[in-house]
């Protein structure tokens, strides 16, 4: 079975893709992924690519066949891994603040200077 990127739609997508390839500043997945394509445009084949990234040619073959079904946005991170947080946002900031603050009775300095109690 041979696997190949699909030819650049357009001229942009072209330059966004090699860009991509050779950036220093940008997410490193996103570096990776636009370099299997690359060199698949340039006629590599499957275990050549793989074998340059050190990855698998079943990981080159995946990536590819994200790259021809969802074109630049395949090079992107799918999103939604991980486990889902046990608490909202809100609820964190809400106890973060809670725990910047000097809890209750503990002897503090306050701003004039005199010691008083917290809370």
């Amino acid at each position: 079975m041979v696997s190949r990127a699909r030819p650049s739609r357009d001229e942009n997508e072209q330059q966004v893709v090699r860009r991509l390839s050779r950036a220093r500043k940008a997410p490193r997945d996103l570096v990776v992924r636009a370099r299997t394509v690359e060199p698949s445009w340039s006629g590599q084949r499957v275990p050549a690519i793989a074998d340059e990234l050190r990855c698998s040619p079943r990981t080159v073959r995946r990536r590819l066949h994200r790259f021809n079904r969802s074109g630049l946005d395949g090079l992107e991170d799918l999103g939604g891994q991980g486990r889902e947080r046990r608490i909202a946002e809100a609820e964190r900031s809400r106890i973060i603040g809670l725990v910047r603050q000097a809890p209750p009775g503990r002897l503090t300095v306050r701003a004039d200077g005199r010691a008083g109690r917290g809370g």
